[in-house]
């Protein structure tokens, strides 16, 4: 099969795109061999000898296809392969391109940062297995997050604040692939946003060390230099993430379409519904299962990567 050199790279365990129109079978892995693109491509054009995979990187390559090269039975087998080889893949269809969208929308712990900062605040605390539980619980969607939240806050009260100062210096860092994600929505126009039901002092400094546009989280009560185990204000939720990018939109005068939304957990869901395509990076079961697009093995430039954007950190200037 002939390769050639361009942009694009992903997958999608669940929700795929079927029209008549041209698609993109989008494969993404810490290593793409020869032999995978070759297998995949036999699946899909098994009456086509003239097409091949467009080799981005060594992580990233996609097929150009038309809707009746996949049907059911060669979908499955594209899934089997590839969860076997440890690779991410999507049917993308052509349409769905970085350029065409206007706003993205993600969360912070575990999407855009490699922790769940409440699990590690409490870790200070020497509850971060008590904490941790409820956190989970939460994320599989089986307890409601503003009850999960307040629960979980109350068993931090008395920690000193300068806990909160030491699990961002020594813990929290971006995910692999954020600069580059946020680098090429720049590069695109695209405004992006971090809405997060974890607190605004990380989602602050998340925001500036990833060069956000915006950011939106919970803000924590301290009184005497010590967390009262409260939280001011309304708790931001799922619906309140939903809330704010559907506001951004309106204000950036966007259609529903233009928007994308990256996360996790189950209190994203909400969020993921009202954008235009949905991504779950590395997510619990429920999250992959009601997303447009999944990342398993990707990083978060892969999200680019999935819409046909080359990333990297030219022109990359956090705030």
């Amino acid at each position: 099969m002939p390769r050639r050199e361009a942009h694009a790279g992903v997958y999608n365990p669940g929700c795929i795109f079927i029209t008549k129109s041209a698609m993109r079978l989008v494969i993404q892995g810490l290593s793409i061999q020869n032999t995978h693109q070759d297998r995949l491509a036999e699946l899909c054009t098994a009456f086509r000898q003239d097409i091949g995979f467009v080799t981005v990187t060594a992580q990233a390559c996609y097929l150009p296809l038309k809707a009746d090269e996949v049907d059911d039975k060669t979908r499955s087998e594209i899934d089997i392969y590839c969860i076997s080889h440890q690779l991410d893949w999507a049917l993308v269809p052509d349409h769905h391109l970085l350029q065409n969208f206007g706003l993205l929308v993600m969360d912070m712990d575990s999407t855009l940062i490699n922790i769940e900062c409440i699990d590690e605040i409490a870790d200070m605390h020497g509850l971060k297995p008590q904490v941790a539980r409820i956190t989970e619980s939460a994320m599989r969607g089986e307890i409601e997050f503003a009850q999960s939240l307040k629960m979980r806050v109350a068993l931090l009260e008395g920690l000193e604040e300068s806990a909160l100062l030491r699990v961002y210096e020594e813990r929290l860092r971006l995910n692999p692939g954020a600069e580059q994600l946020v680098s090429a929505c720049k590069q695109h126009g695209i405004k992006t946003m971090l809405v997060s039901g974890g607190f605004d002092f990380f989602a602050d400094r998340a925001k500036a060390l990833a060069g956000l546009d915006y950011a939106h989280a919970n803000r924590l009560e301290i009184l005497n230099g010590k967390l009262t185990g409260k939280i001011l204000g309304d708790v931001l939720d799922a619906q309140s993430k939903a809330d704010w990018l559907v506001r951004l939109r309106d204000e950036l005068g966007l259609r529903p379409d233009q928007t994308i939304a990256v996360g996790d957990g189950a209190n994203d869901l909400k969020m993921m519904a009202v954008a235009g395509i949905s991504v779950a990076y590395h997510a619990k079961p429920v999250v992959q299962s009601q997303a447009s697009y999944a990342l398993n093995h990707a990083g978060l430039d892969g999200v680019a990567a999935l819409l046909n954007a080359q990333t990297s950190l030219q022109n990359f200037q956090p705030l």
